[in-house]
């Protein structure tokens, strides 16, 4: 018993020595995608999404990039891009850009795996919108694709995270409390949707760095030519992803820990690719599209994925970019706690993550329904019983007045103030 509860506590605390290495970058790369997000005008892109062109499959890309790299965000967005009249092609590259290409993934990578990743993750993101706008009609017919429209626009359309306005310029955003309290709210907004994401991804990581080489060894071949290896652990990957249910930036830390127990550069990069094709992300889809789409669109990323991962390690092999020196050991990859830099960085990490979390305590009210934190001055309102209710979108509000049925909701007290006395 006692060695058990000795296991579990190392569990613990390599999942915390992890955390500790990426915590800083975490809240800088939230806080810089809360930047973009709240800043960057998009309305006018979105409304250029309608054709299967390169335009547009490149308009969807760059939107994604600008976006929240939480996964169930992307393919939320993604289905209302579809449902308002995106191509399959748009949706999709949108899902892959908002996943792969966004800065908080490229510099968690960058922390625990070196820049090589970082590169090879974007570029691969690249090449995954390539292949997939390329393989599309061989597993979407258009047929099915207008099929799959239908069904998303007869489907609840579910809670969708919130796009802040962007009317003011440069100058005025970096002076004005409005604005900034459009970044803390994205900020707090993309936290509460991955925070169980990436703790599962520390803790999950944290016990399997527990086992030794001989455990991933059993996953893979390892008596075979290089080139059937790097196969094999590009197909292999995806499926230890989907397995794990882990998506998101949640699975970089579990990611790390299969490079240093030996699978291969393309295995590493088709897991992280993997978060949109994990098993509570495909059942989202049969709940938005259908099954048959469903079905298509996941066989259709996983072989993107797997091919993209496969190309970027045969084009960093070329070039001599493929790590190749000793992997790094568990004692190098969870890191130790330290008065170092780290201490610093994690201290001012703490500091930007407590001001923008005020921020929205202070502006902010809690959206009945979702429970998202909205912004008082800009959140939709409703009053009920003499109290004002806010929220962070029409569904929202809709679906607040069908089960309210003009009474109080029962969680008002908590997220409501009289009517006529809103905050600052």
């Amino acid at each position: 018993m006692g060695d058990v509860i000795s296991k579990i506590g190392d569990g613990l605390w390599m999942a915390f020595r992890m955390g500790w290495e990426i915590w800083w970058a975490l809240v800088l790369g939230f806080a810089i995608s809360a930047i973009v997000q709240a800043w960057v005008p998009r309305g006018r892109i979105q409304s250029a999404l309608s054709g299967s062109g390169a335009r547009p499959v490149a308009l969807a890309t760059g939107l994604g990039a600008a976006s929240s790299s939480c996964s169930y965000a992307a393919i939320a967005i993604g289905k209302s891009l579809f449902q308002k009249g995106a191509s399959a092609a748009s949706a999709l590259a949108f899902q892959f850009a908002s996943t792969n290409l966004v800065w908080e993934l490229g510099l968690v990578l960058w922390i625990l795996l070196g820049w090589q990743f970082t590169l090879a993750e974007y570029l691969g993101g690249v090449v995954m919108i390539a292949l997939m706008w390329a393989l599309l009609r061989l597993f979407v017919s258009p047929r099915l694709e207008e099929r799959a429209r239908e069904h998303a626009r007869a489907a609840d359309s579910g809670h969708q995270h919130h796009s802040a306005g962007q009317e003011l310029t440069l100058r005025q955003r970096l002076t004005s409390a409005d604005a900034w309290s459009d970044v803390a709210h994205n900020f707090r907004g993309d936290w509460q949707m991955l925070w169980k994401e990436i703790t599962a991804g520390l803790l999950i990581a944290g016990f399997v760095g527990l086992l030794g080489n001989g455990f991933f060894n059993s996953l893979f071949i390892t008596d075979a030519p290089s080139a059937v290896q790097t196969i094999e652990n590009a197909i292999v990957g995806p499926v230890i992803a989907v397995l794990s249910f882990v998506c998101s930036v949640g699975n970089v830390p579990l990611a790390a820990v299969l490079w240093s127990g030996g699978i291969s550069f393309a295995g590493v990069l088709a897991f992280i690719f993997a978060d949109l094709i994990v098993l509570p992300i495909v059942a989202a889809y049969r709940k938005y599209y259908g099954w048959p789409f469903a079905l298509r669109i996941t066989a259709l990323m996983f072989v993107t994925m797997v091919l993209a991962a496969l190309a970027i390690d045969v084009l960093f092999g070329a070039l001599g970019l493929v790590p190749t020196g000793a992997r790094p050991s568990r004692s190098e990859l969870f890191g130790s706690i330290e008065v170092d830099y780290k201490l610093f960085l994690n201290i001012l990490g703490l500091v930007i993550f407590a001001a923008l979390f005020g921020l929205t305590m202070r502006r902010g009210a809690t959206d009945p329904v979702c429970g998202m934190k909205v912004d008082r001055s800009k959140a939709l309102t409703l009053e009920r019983g003499g109290r004002t209710f806010y929220f962070c979108s029409e569904h929202c509000r809709s679906q607040f007045e069908r089960e309210s049925g003009g009474a109080a909701h029962p969680d008002g007290e908590a997220v409501a103030e009289p009517a006529g006395q809103h905050s600052p």
